[in-house]
């Protein structure tokens, strides 16, 4: 069992949630996040500090983002970790309220930034 990042987190990219995270389970693409379930250790202490509700635990997820459980296994194989919080992505306010964002997933890593120091 593990805690999803789901479909909210698209084009948004909020990274509050991985400051709490103690076992660095967060991945990063280009325009969202994942975690990793081999990672996750069950903690929910990322799940308050989403300002955007994006993330669940998979049997809490509505059956139309039940899709994103595979995507969080899948792309967290991909992603590199990110470890601290930055901004989120230009814009983030305006998509945060927007539905059915699967499509503007960008499956490429996120690239790596200066502040990080791994």
């Amino acid at each position: 069992m593990t805690y999803v990042v789901s479909e909210s987190c698209v084009a948004c990219k909020y990274t509050d949630c991985v400051t709490p995270c103690p076992v660095d389970a967060f991945r990063e693409g280009r325009n969202a996040l994942v975690i990793d379930p081999e990672v996750c250790i069950d903690c929910a202490l990322c799940v308050p500090e989403c300002p955007v509700d994006a993330i669940a635990h998979e049997h809490q997820l509505p059956e139309r983002q039940r899709a994103w459980i595979r995507l969080n296994r899948d792309l967290a194989r991909q992603w590199p970790p990110i470890t601290r919080a930055r901004a989120a992505l230009p814009g983030a306010a305006g998509w945060a309220a927007v539905a059915d964002k699967v499509g503007q997933l960008d499956r490429r890593p996120g690239s790596r930034h200066r502040d990080e120091s791994e």
